[in-house]
């Protein structure tokens, strides 16, 4: 048994197509144990004196399309142990069932609402999954920041009693396929951070980030300029910090004929790190770069000299971006 006592959240967003769960915990790791969630099936959060095998077992049974309330109602009937446990669970329908044992520690409770279910227990005080429950419901964007905008309500609210310790965000799409890893989202994880929420909201805008570098390559492609400029400007509006977004970004330039933008693109990047320089001549024998030595070699003369290795050149405070980025560069 695991004493998982946290906040958590799952939801369906009917307009986007997309369920999701998120939690924050004075637990290690609580990503590993509390969220469970697959596109097209349901979103479910098992917490308290944990039982971890609600996560896995509620989904089997939503897969199998029985309702979350059946689902739920015969997992608690065969655990001795249900009054110390708390569940929430939600199918791609909507449809939503969630259970706070009697015997959880206060204080402790639920609130079930307009596609979503909010859960808490060990709390500072019984206004935290109200505070939830109302941020979510005032909350406007994206699924996902609108589920860390009920983590963070939780938190200011009084939170765990214990304080913070990790947190986790999933997101994925309404809709089965026989390709489940596109349609997982997002899926980030902080497992011990003194502040968790704000490295998962770090994390998500960093997310955001590479979903528009990916969405700008995609405007390339339709031969979409101005809307792939737009894309990475606002990727690196996101990741300022990011030396690979506005690298991918000068490739791309120079791959599509517009080698006099990307140059001071790449100079900023090689003051950076100048393994960049070492890496841009790899591309053309991969694909990634057309094999041209002539703009090749005006790329590495970007460069810095010998003579200026050592200075302490200001660099800009944001990288001109125009269009940037390589479909899939995980290395």
């Amino acid at each position: 048994m695991t004493f998982t006592h946290t906040y958590s959240i799952v939801a369906w967003d009917e307009a986007a197509g997309q369920l999701g769960v998120a939690v924050q915990s004075h637990w290690f790791a609580v990503g590993s144990l509390c969220p469970w969630l697959e596109a097209g099936v349901g979103a479910i959060a098992t917490q308290s004196m944990v039982e971890v095998s609600y996560g896995p077992l509620g989904l089997a049974g939503l897969r199998d399309g029985r309702s979350p309330d059946e689902v739920l109602r015969d997992l608690l009937a065969r655990d001795e142990d249900r009054e110390l446990r708390q569940v929430a669970m939600i199918d791609a329908q909507g449809r939503m069932a969630a259970h706070t044992g009697g015997r959880c520690i206060q204080a402790a409770g639920h609130f079930i609402g307009n596609g979503f279910s909010v859960q808490a227990n060990m709390m500072l005080n019984e206004g935290v999954w109200p505070a939830m429950a109302q941020a979510y419901e005032a909350a406007r964007g994206s699924l996902a920041e609108r589920m860390l905008t009920a983590l963070k309500a939780a938190q200011s609210a009084g939170g765990d009693i214990r304080g913070q310790q990790s947190a986790c965000l999933r997101v994925a799409a309404g809709e089965r396929s026989q390709q489940p890893w596109k349609n997982l989202l997002i899926d980030l994880r902080v497992d011990d951070s003194p502040h968790p929420l704000a490295e998962l909201e770090r994390l998500l805008n960093i997310q955001k980030a590479y979903e528009l570098m990916n969405a700008g390559d995609e405007a390339i492609t339709q031969n979409q300029k101005q809307q792939a400029r737009e894309k990475y400007s606002q990727a690196a509006a996101l990741a300022p910090h990011i030396d690979e977004i506005p690298f991918w970004q000068a490739v791309t330039l120079a791959d599509t004929g517009n080698l006099e933008k990307a140059l001071p693109i790449f100079r900023q990047v090689f003051k950076m790190n100048p393994n960049w320089a070492e890496l841009v001549q790899r591309l053309p024998a991969s694909g990634l770069l057309k094999s041209d030595a002539g703009m090749m070699a005006k790329i590495l003369s970007m460069r810095a000299s010998k003579e200026s290795k050592g200075k302490n050149e200001n660099l800009p405070g944001a990288f001109e971006k125009p269009d940037s980025t390589k479909q899939v560069r995980s290395g």
